[in-house]
This record gives C-alpha cells, structure tokens and sequence, in this order.
C-alpha cells in the first residue's frame, strides 16, 4: 500500500464548498486567476523584500518572476507578498534597529496565510537574517535567493569597491591626499547597477553563508545581480521550493549544527563580516539550535582566508563569480566541512562543491597561499568583555592584534563627531579609542559605528589603523584592528561603562583576550557607582525593541521571539 500524502497546508484556506473556502477562493479569483489552480497544486508564498528605498534590493520584482516561472513549471501555484524592506544605506538611525521587526513581519505574514513553501528573496545587509529568522519560527519548506552583487565600481579606469573605497576615500580627504572633487566623481562609477555592495560586505558574507548552510542553490552567492545566469537560478529555485512541499522538506530539517557549523567556516573562508556572528546566533535561536558565541572561535579561528575579495583583500565579488564562486571556495576547504549536511536540494552538500573548479587562484587562493592564515573572526573575553567580543584579524594589522595602550573614551557618537577632528586631541598612534553608548540599547540599534575615523591629526600624518573598541558593529565592508560587539554593552552595565581616558588596556588578539588594566578593588568601585542612563524611548516599537532586546552574544533579538511558534492556524476569519 502506498504511504498516503500529507494533506497540504493550504487545503485548509482554499479546499472545500464551506463559506470560508468560498471567501479565500472568490477573492483570489479577482486577480484573474482561474478555478483549477485551487485544485491542490502546492501554493509557493515568494516573501520579497523589494523596495526603491533598498536599492540592494530594486531588482528583486524581476527576479520574483523567475521564480513564478518555475513555481508554475513544477505545477505550484506562486503568489508574491510584500514584508518590510531594509535599505542599509538609507534607514536610520540603523537598519539592524528594524531587523527584529522584519523578522516579525516575515513570521505571521507567513504563518497567516494560506501558503505551503516560501520562497525568501533578499539581500542586503538585514533582509536575509531577518527573513530566515521569521521563516524558521514557522518552519515550512524554505528556500533562498540572494539579490547578488552589483557590477564592479569603476573610476578612472581601476575598480573601486563599495564601503570599502568609500572609507578610503573619506580618510584620503581628510588627509588632504584627495581632492574634494576627486571624491564626488568618484560617487557615481561607485554603484553601476542593481545589487548589494560588491565587496566582501555583510550582504555578500550573508548570501555565502546561506549557500554554505545549504539553504539556497549553488552559485546563489556570488553571481551578479545582473546576470542572466541569476534569472535562472531564481527559476531552478522556483521549481525546487514545489518539490520540497511534497517531500516534506522543511526549515527545520536543514538548520542542523552542522551546518550552522559548515556556515562558520565558510565565514572565514571568504573574510566575512562579524555581522554575520549576530545574525547567525539570531537565526540560531529562532531554530532552537545550539550554537554560541565560542563557537565561531572553535570552529572558524583557525580557517585560512582564501578568498582575496575587499576589505580583506584587492578583489571584488563580480571576481569571485568568474573564479568559481562559493562552490569552488567549498571545494578547497571540503576536508574543513561536514560533508554530509542536508541541503535544499535535498543532496548532502558536498554536492555542491561536486566538480567545481578554481579559474584564478588569485582570487581563490590554494590553501597553501592563503590571504591569511587562521583568519576566522576571533572571539575576545576578559574582565572588559565578560561575554565576548569579536574581532576580524584578516581586516586587521597583524601588529596590532597584540597591543597595549591608554584608552581615549568617548561616551557617545556625537562625542565621537565632535572632538575626532580637533587637531589638539590627545592621542597617539598607541592610544586605544573607546566608544560607548552603541550597543544594541544604546543606539538604539548596534550600528555600524564601530570602525570610528582615526583622529585628523593622526590621518594627517600617515596613520591608518589604531585599535579601537566598542559595543556597535561595524561595516562587512571596513577594515582596521576594531574589536565589536563588546557585551555586556555599556548602556546594559557592562564594564565598557566604566573605562575611562587615560585607563590602560591590553587586546591579545591571538590568546583571545580584552582586558581593562585596572585593580579589582578600582574595577568594583566603578561598576557599582555605575548608574544606568534615562531610558528615552516612551512608545512604538522603540520601546519594545529597548525594553526585550538581548545582547550581541545572544544574537540581538527580541526575548520574546526566540524560539518558534509552528505554522499552525486554528480559527477563521469570518
């Protein structure tokens, strides 16, 4: 006897001659939709992240239609629904503020409607953790397309990174190495098509990260956005989410410890951003997984860099595509990752990397001329970071990852911008600058401040790197020796809060170790004079976002979402 079939979800809304069906069915139909794609085919819900305000993301209504093409191929019935978008480049006070909201929005707008897979489309920055979040709290076969890169910037001649040659440029300018003309042309052969930054950003790290864990088809990192080969891609993954509705395959199944494992060392295979810690803690969290912060140490610290993509590295991710692209870094580092985790294709993932070729062994370097040796983003703790802090040595200078010096404090951001350029500051290339007040509460948010301009007088000079440390997070696309995610934050009472200028303190990258270098007795004093600051947010979702969020080691989400709630809806609505 054959098994009989699972009963699909979306029978519930759209089967049967009762009122309710009646309702969900006419309503649909004044789309033009005819009878027979009600008759049980699989209904493929295509959560989009599109928006003219996420220029990332602008070209993600057509990739939605390659993805119905594929959806109707395989015998589903696509339907396309709107979430909140996040523009990186646009929001503030930072778009990781609003990643927990998109996670909601993602959550119930799947788990309210009458849908039996879900098709993620994103990619900057927070639209694909935040998606994968809400996604894995409802647990239907899911499956992901990244918006990819945009072209390569271009300025006289030479190829220019996004973020990255931005911060450059900044610095040249304050400097006095470039013209202030210079700059402004440079803006507009900065961004020549849509997509997210085509340097080794967050987006890009996310979308290999994704790949890595099996989450997506192979190639879905790294080809352009505006790559023919991306269309099609979006219509492979169209006709795949219907496959795995009948088998069955669903989030849960393929966010197993391996391959949050597998995601970790791709991480630092590529020279990812630390972004990527939080939101994979996050996403962790959501799964019911059981990864920490440590285990980016354990399991990433000693992966070599390979991939020579900005910041780390000269190349951008266009140059990444045309070497081989994820699977072609996966293959190298096969004997790293655990071979046999699950996938959306329903193969283990060594499949994957199955045949996959390196065409430039600059861009992807042999393992053994790596870009940097046991590059993997290092985790930090010490009496200044009792639970973690994070930095990334392969954008880093190696002879500040051992380092000690006088810290120079400033409280806030607008303390920051107000003293950075005073030529009388009184820092040295040695001096340590601290920045408090940008952590999750403290922004609110954790933005990406964390990679502070070094002072004027210093720019002036020469210097182009200092240690620096905070609570905020910083760009995928910066550089420099900055260590992040300092937790607890300072706004939270964590001993960030109570350093102050002239206090020495010691960053031993290599050993893992962050410390204030104060007596015990000093230490305790301040931290229980210490009073927390006014609370400003009185309504809206900044106060819920202040009053539930947990810390960067947790991942940064709301308390109350962790966790998942199941794709089960009980009443109707009329």
């Amino acid at each position: 006897m054959s098994e009989k079939k699972k009963e699909l979800r979306s029978r519930h809304w759209y089967g049967g001659t009762h009122k309710d069906g009646f309702i969900h069915r006419s309503w649909m139909k004044n789309q033009g939709f005819p009878d027979h794609v009600f008759d049980g085919r699989p209904i493929i819900g295509i959560c989009n992240t599109w928006s003219e305000l996420t220029p990332c993301n602008s070209h993600l209504r057509v990739l939605a239609e390659g993805v119905k093409r594929g959806v109707w191929e395989a015998g589903g019935f696509p339907v396309e629904f709107p979430v909140s978008s996040l523009g990186e480049t646009q929001m503030r006070p930072t778009a990781m503020l609003f990643r927990n909201l998109l996670a909601m929005d993602v959550e119930e707008a799947i788990r309210a409607h009458g849908i039996d897979g879900v098709v993620l489309l994103g990619g900057c920055d927070k639209t694909t953790p935040g998606q994968l979040m809400g996604a894995a709290s409802v647990d239907l076969p899911t499956i992901v397309v990244s918006s990819g890169p945009m072209l390569n910037g271009k300025w006289k001649g030479k190829d220019i990174g996004s973020g990255t040659d931005v911060w450059k440029f900044s610095e040249a300018v304050r400097a006095g190495e470039m013209s202030l003309q210079e700059f402004m042309a440079a803006e507009s052969g900065m961004s020549r098509s849509p997509g997210v930054c085509m340097t080794m950003g967050t987006a890009t790290t996310m979308a290999s990260v994704v790949e890595a864990m099996g989450l997506s088809l192979p190639t879905n990192a790294a080809l352009p956005a505006v790559d023919a080969r991306r269309m099609a891609l979006a219509h492979m993954t169209g006709k795949r989410i219907v496959e795995m509705v009948h088998e069955d395959l669903r989030l849960s199944k393929i966010l197993t410890k391996k391959n949050f494992e597998n995601g970790i060392i791709a991480n630092a295979a590529v020279g990812g951003s630390t972004n990527a810690v939080v939101h994979m803690l996050a996403i962790a969290g959501r799964a019911g997984v059981d990864i920490c912060l440590d285990d980016f140490d354990r399991v990433g610290g000693q992966v070599p860099c390979i991939v020579n993509c900005m910041p780390s590295g000269k190349y951008l991710i266009e140059d990444l595509a045309y070497a081989g692209g994820l699977p072609a870094v996966m293959n190298r580092i096969r004997h790293l990752l655990h071979p046999d985790a699950p996938t959306v294709f329903g193969v283990p993932i060594s499949k994957y990397w199955e045949g996959a070729e390196v065409y430039n062994d600059d861009v992807i370097r042999p393992l053994d001329n790596p870009l940097r040796a046991g590059a993997g983003i290092r985790v930090l703790k010490g009496n200044l970071a009792p639970n973690g802090a994070v930095i990334k040595p392969s954008a880093a200078s190696e002879r500040l990852l051992a380092h000690e010096g006088p810290a120079y404090i400033f409280e806030t951001i607008e303390d920051l911008k107000a003293k950075i350029d005073d030529p009388d500051l009184p820092v040295t290339e040695d001096t340590i600058l601290v920045l408090k007040g940008c952590g999750p509460k403290g922004y609110p948010g954790m933005a990406e401040v964390g990679n502070m301009p070094i002072p004027r007088r210093l720019v002036e000079k020469g210097v182009r790197d200092m240690v620096r440390i905070s609570d905020a997070r910083m760009s995928g696309t910066a550089f420099g020796t900055v260590v992040l995610h300092v937790s607890p934050e300072a706004n939270a009472g964590g001993p960030l809060a109570i350093v102050k200028t002239g206090d020495r303190i010691r960053l031993d990258a290599l050993r893992g170790e962050l410390n204030l270098l104060i007596s015990e007795e000093e230490f305790q004093t301040r931290m229980t004079a210490w009073q927390p600051p006014e609370q400003k947010w009185q309504r809206g979702y900044y106060k819920l976002y202040y009053e539930t969020v947990l810390q960067a080691d947790k991942g940064a989400d709301l308390d109350f979402l962790v966790g998942k709630s199941g794709s089960d809806v009980q009443r109707e609505s009329h």
